[in-house]
């Protein structure tokens, strides 16, 4: 079964087109500025084990149905294709980032789940109705070929109503279906599933804490397979500092800059999402460069990190304590995969916990699963890097099977 996985934003299309015999990647690229006046492409193709051809191109892309004839005819074509008919497509899974409470598992697109999702567009309105366009786009130039929604908040939806509800008149979550959400649901659930993989237990034996650390961050406390509590919210501005995201604060905070700046809502939303966290700290947003400016004696950037780490740690030891018991962390994402400064500075001094990190075999960036925890650890801790899109087409081919 080959499965072409498709993650539609607003301007941009990321796609990956996997061969689920033996789960290889046959072609993945991205499109970035649609709607813009140059675009790009970026196409890489792996038509046998020995070979990748890459092919980037830098033209108008007007919209996103140009952009996805631009990927099937890469896919399809002589200069870097991997299948000679769009009908050797056999599902095409999609990235859909809000599902609400209205969908707790992935499913098959028909004309009710895209009513389904396009309700849930208040809740994402940045991402919900690109994902949306992208099915659509899909079911036009794929036609027969059933396409599956896949939703970020899916694994977040066996959470209890003690973690999912705020402390808010409860008519705002009957009226406003104001709630914690969560998501980056595919990340950690296709990590969980590895790490129980790697350690030789079915998933519902085991309790870990998995630990997304990128751009964005999220975190999650996962009971036998099923997810507790994580730290985004309603929206992906809660939980853990983040590149440019504030993560929690203290809600008055909120109407206390507005009001002694004088500055609406609108502003407040880009200054917590767009200019704090990181960024907000040091001036700084990429990891990479804060380590070179800690490296050259900047303090705030030491700051930052100590900041960032802090903060990961306290979600670590909070999520210890509502599952009682813990049998693994789980580092993934961007930072989490290859930062290992800040994977040390996370986990020193939780011996108490059980945590014990190897940091000898901590080292490095890593481009595999790979165990950090010591002989002694009560607590395995892991690297392993995340496959979201992997995630995507397992679901879509366990579904339509």
């Amino acid at each position: 079964m080959k499965i072409l996985v498709i993650n539609a934003g607003s301007s941009s299309l990321k796609y990956q087109l996997l061969n689920m015999e033996d789960e290889a990647v046959m072609a993945t690229g991205i499109v970035e500025r649609i709607g813009e006046t140059v675009g790009n492409l970026t196409h890489k193709a792996y038509p046998d084990t020995d070979a990748e051809k890459k092919v980037a191109k830098e033209e108008e892309i007007k919209d996103h149905k140009i952009a996805m004839h631009m990927v099937l005819d890469l896919i399809t074509g002589s200069e870097a294709g991997v299948i000679k008919d769009p009908k050797e497509i056999d599902a095409i899974g999609h990235r859909v980032v809000q599902g609400g409470e209205a969908f707790t598992s992935a499913c098959v697109v028909d004309n009710s789940v895209k009513v389904a999702i396009a309700d849930n567009n208040p809740l994402a309105p940045l991402h919900n109705p690109a994902n949306l366009m992208g099915i659509e786009v899909a079911e036009e130039l794929f036609p027969g070929t059933p396409n599956v929604a896949v939703f970020d908040t899916e694994f977040h939806s066996s959470m209890p109503p003690k973690a999912f509800l705020y402390a808010l008149p409860y008519d705002y979550y009957k009226e406003l279906r104001i709630r914690r959400y969560g998501f980056h649901g595919t990340s950690h659930k296709y990590v969980c599933n590895k790490v129980a993989e790697l350690m030789g237990k079915k998933v519902d034996e085991i309790n870990v804490i998995t630990v997304h650390l990128g751009n964005g961050c999220s975190m999650a406390a996962i009971e036998k397979g099923k997810c507790m509590d994580t730290s985004m919210g309603m929206t992906p501005l809660a939980g853990v500092m983040m590149g440019t995201r504030s993560g929690d604060i203290d809600p008055a905070i909120v109407s206390y800059i507005a009001e002694s700046k004088n500055i609406g809502i609108d502003e407040m939303d880009n200054i917590l999402n767009k200019q704090s966290g990181l960024k907000g700290i040091c001036g700084l947003n990429d990891m990479r460069d804060i380590h070179s400016a800690v490296a050259n004696g900047d303090e705030m950037a030491k700051l930052a990190l100590d900041m960032f780490a802090y903060r990961v740690k306290k979600y670590i030891g909070s999520y210890t304590a509502v599952l009682g018991s813990i049998d693994a962390i789980v580092f993934t994402a961007g930072i989490g995969e290859n930062d290992d400064v800040t994977r040390a500075a996370i986990c020193q001094n939780f011996s108490g916990l059980g945590i014990e990190m190897d940091f000898d075999k901590n080292n490095g960036r890593k481009g595999e699963p790979t165990p950090v925890h010591t002989d002694a650890s009560k607590v395995q801790v892991w690297v392993i890097p995340t496959n979201e899109e992997l995630q995507i087409a397992q679901e879509s081919m366990a579904l339509l099977n």
